[in-house]
Parts: C-alpha cells; structure tokens; sequence
C-alpha cells in the first residue's frame, strides 16, 4: 500500500502547475456557470411556451422520466463511485476506523432514510391536515356534494396535494443535487493537477447540462411562481462556480492539499450523502410515482413506452460522462 501511495505521488507531481491550472479554473467558472443556466432553464422554458397545449402533459412526463433517469445515474455512477473512491484513498483507508468499516454506504444509508424522513414529516403538513383524514374528509365531501360538482371540488383538492407534493420533490432534489456541485466544485477549486482539470472542464460542462435538465424537469412540473424558478436556477448554476472559488480560496489561503486525508474524509461523507438523497428521490418520488400512480402514463401505453426510452436515455446518457468526469 505505501508503495502505492508513492507512484501516485509521483504522478501527481507531474502534473501540478499552479499557474495553469488557475488559468484553467478560472476558464471554468464562467463555462460552467452557462452550461449550468442552460440545461436547467431549458425544461422550465419550455414547460411555459406549451403550457395549456395538448402536449403539455405528455411532454412533461416524458422529460420527468429523461430527469429521473440522468438523477439515478447521478447518484449510482458519479456520485457513490466517488465517495467511497475517496474513502479507499490509500491515505484514509490506512487509518483506523476507516480502514475497519465502509462508512460510504453507511453514509449513503443514512442519506436515503433522511430523505424518507422529510417525505413522511411534509406530506402530512402540505395540507394543514393528517394525510388519512384529508383522503376521508375529500371521500366525505364528494359523498355529500355527489350531483352538485363535488367530485370536480375533489380532484382540485388532489390536484393540489400532487402539486405541493412535487413542489417538496423539487427542493429536496436540488439541496441534494446542491452538496453534489459544491463538492465537485471545491475538489476542482482545491486540485492544481493540470493533467485532471484539463479533461474535467468539458466534462462537468456537460455533466452540469444533463444534471440541468433533470433538476429543470422536475421543476417544471412542479408549478412554482416565475421567480422562484428563475432562483433555483440560479442557485443550481452558482454552487458549482462558488464551490470552485473557495477551493481556490481555500489552497491559496491555506495551501491545503486536495489529497490530504481530512479533505478525503470530507468530500466521501458528504458525497454519500448526497447520493442517497438522489437515490431516494429518483427510485421513490419519480420513477414510482411516474410508472405506478400516473393517470395519464397508466391510461396511454404508447406514453409509458416513450417515457421508459426517456429514462433509459437520461440514464445512459449521464452514465457515459463518467468515462471523463
């Protein structure tokens, strides 16, 4: 293992240029900060040009599926890869209790159960009301109203319920999509291995494009005002830039190494983290609800079709940028 340690010391040192991987950097933030506003703006644009046209519907499940399936990948085959690769540094994992134990699933673990938690703390709340006597107060009311527009009172009320619910979705997606830029951000900001950072700048471009589109699609369904949807793309598309400016910060300040193990430790906790939130929210909030509890999917084969080449696309498509980010 030290002699491990040693080559990859080795051809660290003969890649690190300060002054070019600064220039690199600096490059980048402004890149990724317009590949960001593109890939999440574009779903959300778009949702409100066909707003209240025949696709709508259609498209938006079929773009939510896309989302969800460049969200799994996210997590599974950027995100989950890269915390335990950090954990199993040869730098971490000689250390105890590192060494003892696989803290990056643990972590992940924790991770989908705090996503749990949150969905069962918010949904009963979203209507003011325990979720079990809505649904017997909503049953009662189209009882009582039956031929005077009850059952049209009802689904309003569901209507909103499915709202609130993709509102709350939404957020949740981008705090854990948010721990995931600023961490590739402060990793990139704090490296000065030009041989890494050469190669990263087009990938996480595109990387941010994608994450974009599946954050934005989710966004657009969810039917927040203008503003803030016009915030929460701009904060998806500020973290990445931000987290790259304090890992610059950071090593100029301090010249704290990137590959020292506290920075590792770090950067696999969180990462863990991060990725089962995405986990969680993909498997339950989108694919779920999108293939199980969907009307519209459930009542028109041809769109449940499209939407699982969606999915598949969204995830092979975000599964291909791990070649190079």
């Amino acid at each position: 293992m030290a002699t491990a340690c040693v080559a990859d010391l080795s051809r660290a040192a003969a890649c690190r240029d300060s002054v070019a991987a600064s220039h690199f950097k600096s490059i980048s933030i402004f890149i990724i900060f317009f590949t960001s506003m593109f890939g999440m703006s574009s779903p959300v644009l778009l949702a409100r040009i066909f707003q209240g046209k025949s696709l709508y519907d259609r498209a938006i499940a079929v773009i939510k599926c896309f989302a969800a399936g460049v969200i799994l990948s996210t997590s599974l085959v950027h995100v989950l890869p890269n915390a335990y690769t950090a954990l199993a540094d040869c730098h971490v994992a000689s250390r105890h209790p590192w060494r003892d134990f696989p803290f990056a699933g643990l972590v992940t673990l924790v991770g989908v159960i705090l996503a749990l938690s949150v969905d069962l703390i918010a949904t009963p709340h979203m209507s003011h009301a325990p979720y079990a006597p809505v649904v017997m107060q909503e049953k009662e009311s189209a009882v009582e109203l039956g031929c005077d527009g009850g059952g049209g009172e009802t689904e309003k009320v569901e209507e909103e319920l499915v709202k609130l619910k993709q509102r709350l979705v939404s957020q949740v997606l981008e705090i854990g999509i948010v721990f995931h830029s600023v961490i590739i951000g402060v990793t990139m900001g704090m490296s000065q291995n030009v041989c890494t950072i050469r190669p990263l700048v087009a990938a996480l471009a595109f990387h941010q494009i994608f994450e974009g589109i599946g954050l934005g699609g989710c966004v657009a369904q969810a039917g927040f005002s203008f503003g803030t949807m016009a915030y929460m793309c701009f904060m998806f598309s500020v973290t990445t830039p931000l987290g790259i400016m304090l890992g610059m910060a950071l090593f100029s300040l301090t010249g704290y190494d990137d590959s020292s193990p506290n920075t590792l430790i770090m950067e696999g906790l969180l990462g863990s983290i991060s990725s089962g939130i995405l986990i969680y929210m993909a498997l339950v909030d989108l694919i779920a609800v999108d293939f199980f509890h969907n009307k519209l999917m459930n009542t028109n084969p041809g769109l449940k079709k499209a939407s699982f080449v969606a999915l598949i696309l969204g995830s092979a498509s975000m599964s291909i940028l791990a070649l190079w980010a």
